[in-house]
């Protein structure tokens, strides 16, 4: 029995048969694939259609036990190849004809057939030992729990500006720092520790593509690698006539290849034979918001430090294009420096071992765990299979439900004292469970069904979802428990999902009273806890948001943060009481909603509306958080602070503000701290907080009706693209190295300080004028 993990399910067609093949590693360190012919794709429709199909060339009926959500009897249809199914899917639509699980790839039909997620046991002997991988053929395989390390190479090009010629390639990983680079003519080498040299490009490819074989990672990692590093790796091999053998990076013969992105935010993707390529920047937009995920960008958020070359230079390619010229070594540096950071990056935020915790939840391959609907499939699919229950053929096009999102709780605005925050923990997935929302238990429902607020009816008898559910509850509590921060996080994602997938068209599933009975109980149950807490007189609700409550609980002035944070607990164990007592006695069910006490703020702001003193602005606050032990922190959450549209001049200035606020600071003081950040603003001294960024979503030609600012900036580079950065001149926006004209000021202070000093003004004893002019009580109007 060998263990191993799967890197790369897929197939092939072999003299007329579909051929699955899982690429991966085995436990003893050695690369493995199984291929089988045994497996036939397939799909079903109902028995009353099946008679259309007799005339059907290259496919073969067979009667089931199963059946349809309609409970109607179906038959599973059988091809030797995927397209023959694909053809017939696309007949039967146009006829009006339904079909069942159509549109589930045959490596996924495969694994999930075999109840098999990313881990498995391959019995039986393998067809040959020696080599770089171990064959097996037709094998025995079941799950597996086996847990082992994936290796990893970071892989990073430097190019012309138009990526025509390769410069030069660094490798970091496996153990390896190096750097592959064509000569350049009368540059000496002397003192490139690490570099191999090449006569050519051509060379360079060869050598690089060896390299990539002898240390024979398992994943392929880069930032934007699959859309720049491995495509002009291809093309330019292609241009140089290169065969398999001298420029295949797989662990068997073939080239790259690679999948278009399909729609909006799907990540395009590259394929190699018997290797995973991640590429770094989806893996950090899923985990981080940042103002733009450039490396450069990311790398100075998370590490502290950036690339080598100064990219606010007007021309980064043409000082690229200097250095591999007049200094090799220090392109060298520059290129490995590059493939570390992305490395690194990775590591410090633990994202390729969450990576790999979210594929062992759902068996989705590591390059595509954020698909969330895909992954879903992988869970319920099989049991949905166990209950005799087949699937609806997804339709990609199909609209998304119109669900109503969570409920806002109008804001009280102003500057609260001593506030508690409670949060439902994993609301949508615990209304789940609690009232038995599944897709299966809604299309059985019966009289003695769980009506939700908006209608929808649910069987009580355990669906599959709850079922689901309710095991990774305990198995992210286990997880917590053992300090595995990393396995509960990974639970929290999956479990957090499930909603947006059952509200999203291209879902077999998803259907709107089915969704909105989770939406509408989220509503009833937010409501029901603030009907209850201002039920006794003291407390007061500040305001609610989907599944959190700002609870003013009447404590005194004088309460230690201590006493605060032990009032706060028995509060919460209180509600928790009572909400299973309420759904006991309406719904006649066991309650697995927990409100959770999740931090106490000394102080509280909450926004008014601008140009509104008694209405305030929802999914923005501050607080100032405090700790047991008397420690405080500020906290900031949507206000402009932790905004990308707005510049780091206003992020400074309103944590600023909001701190001194936090400690009572007399008007006075807010407003030399006001009239100090404007005079070191004129003085410059605040110059690089002064960038604005926007993506530029499309060419700057297509921009026709209006230009904004970005677009304005952008049409003065060579070529623009993706995250415009740019600053406000006398003469209009400009970009970053291409600076014609003084920075405005007075734009400055008007659109970005002015506005901040007017929201937290309205609360406190602080005027923009005072700051700026002296005089004071003549900003009151503004916004108005």
């Amino acid at each position: 029995m060998y263990n191993g993990v799967i890197l790369q399910p897929g197939y092939r067609v072999r003299q007329g048969r579909t051929l699955i093949q899982l690429h991966g590693r085995l436990e003893s360190g050695r690369p493995f694939l199984v291929e089988d012919d045994r497996f036939e794709p397939y799909l079903f429709v109902r028995r009353s259609d099946a008679g259309i199909l007799a005339g059907e060339a290259e496919i073969r009926l067979r009667e089931t036990e199963l059946h349809t959500f309609a409970r109607e009897s179906v038959s599973r249809v059988f091809a030797s190849l995927p397209d023959t199914l694909i053809r017939l899917r696309e007949k039967l639509r146009d006829r009006g004809i339904p079909t069942y699980e159509g549109d589930i790839r045959p490596p996924y039909r495969y694994l999930m057939d075999l109840a098999l997620r990313n881990t498995i046991s391959i019995g039986g002997r393998p067809e040959n030992r020696g080599g770089s991988v171990i064959r097996f053929r037709n094998p025995e395989l079941s799950p597996s729990d086996v847990e082992m390390e994936l290796t990893h190479l970071s892989l990073d090009l430097e190019t012309t500006a138009d990526a025509s010629t390769i410069y030069s390639a660094a490798l970091a990983g496996c153990g390896s720092e190096e750097v592959h680079i064509v000569a350049t003519p009368g540059i000496p080498a002397a003192g490139m520790k690490n570099v191999h040299i090449h006569d050519d490009e051509r060379a360079l490819i060869i050598a690089l593509a060896a390299r990539i074989r002898e240390l024979d990672p398992d994943l392929l990692l880069g930032w934007n690698v699959v859309d720049f590093d491995l495509r002009v790796l291809s093309e330019r091999a292609r241009a140089h006539r290169l065969d398999l053998a001298e420029s295949s990076l797989g662990r068997l013969p073939g080239a790259t290849s690679f999948e278009g992105d399909r729609g909006f935010m799907r990540s395009p993707r590259a394929r190699i034979p018997g290797r995973m390529v991640l590429d770094g920047i989806p893996l950090v937009r899923d985990a981080l918001k940042l103002p733009d995920y450039r490396l450069e960008t990311v790398a100075h958020a998370v590490l502290g430090r950036g690339k080598l070359i100064d990219q606010t230079l007007p021309d980064t390619a043409e000082e690229i294009t200097r250095l591999y010229l007049e200094d090799p070594a220090a392109l060298a540096a520059y290129n490995l420096e590059d493939a570390r950071l992305v490395n690194e990056i990775l590591e410090h935020e633990g994202l390729l071992s969450l990576a790999r915790e979210r594929s062992r939840l759902t068996g989705m391959q590591l390059d595509r765990v954020g698909a969330s609907i895909a992954s879903f499939d992988l869970v319920y699919l099989p049991e949905l299979r166990r209950h005799g229950v087949v699937a609806p053929t997804a339709e990609p096009d199909r609209a998304s439900a119109t669900v109503r999102g969570g409920v806002v709780l109008e804001p009280t605005p102003g500057l609260a004292r001593r506030v508690a925050i409670y949060d439902f923990k994993s609301l949508y997935p615990s209304l789940m469970r609690t009232f038995n929302i599944d897709p299966l238990s809604y299309i059985q429902a019966d009289a003695d069904a769980i009506t939700a607020p908006n209608g929808a009816r649910f069987a009580r008898e355990a669906g599959i979802l709850p079922n689901i559910l309710e095991e990774f509850f305990e198995n992210r509590d286990r997880a917590k428990a053992h300090g595995d921060d990393l396995a509960s996080y990974a639970y929290k994602i999956v479990m957090n999902s499930f909603y947006g997938v059952l509200a999203t068209g291209s879902c077999r599933f998803s259907e709107e009273k089915l969704a909105g009975a989770i939406t509408g109980f989220g509503h009833y149950f937010l409501r029901w806890t603030r009907k209850l807490l201002e039920s006794e007189g003291s407390a007061r609700v500040l305001y609610g948001d989907t599944d959190s409550l700002f609870v003013d609980a009447g404590l005194p002035e004088d309460v230690t943060p201590e006493v605060a944070l032990a009032l706060g607990l028995e509060l919460r164990e209180w509600i928790n009481g009572e909400l299973a007592e309420h759904v006991s006695e309406l719904y006649h069910l066991p309650s697995h909603l927990d409100l959770e006490f999740e931090k106490y703020y000394r102080c509280f702001f909450l926004p008014p509306m601008r140009g509104s003193g008694d209405r305030g602005r929802a999914k923005g606050y501050a607080g100032l958080v405090v700790d047991a032990d008397g420690s405080a922190e500020v906290e900031i959450v949507g206000l402009e602070a932790v905004r990308r549209d707005w510049t780091d001049l206003a992020h400074d200035l309103q944590r600023d503000l909001l701190a001194r606020l936090f400690q009572d600071a007399p008007g006075e003081e807010l407003d030399a701290c006001v009239t100090e950040w404007i005079r070191r603003l004129r003085a410059g001294e605040k110059d690089g907080d002064l960038v604005y960024r926007k993506n530029l979503r499309k060419s700057t030609d297509k921009y026709t009706r209006t230009s904004p600012p970005h677009v304005v900036a952008a049409r003065l580079l060579p070529k623009p693209s993706g995250v415009i950065r740019y600053v406000i001149t006398i003469d209009g926006p400009q970009p970053l190295g291409h600076l014609t004209a003084p920075l405005d000021y007075e734009h400055y202070i008007q659109k970005q300080i002015r506005p901040i000093v007017h929201t937290i003004g309205q609360v406190c004893d602080l005027d923009v004028e005072a700051a700026v002019t002296g005089v004071r009580d003549l900003f009151r109007s503004y916004a108005k």
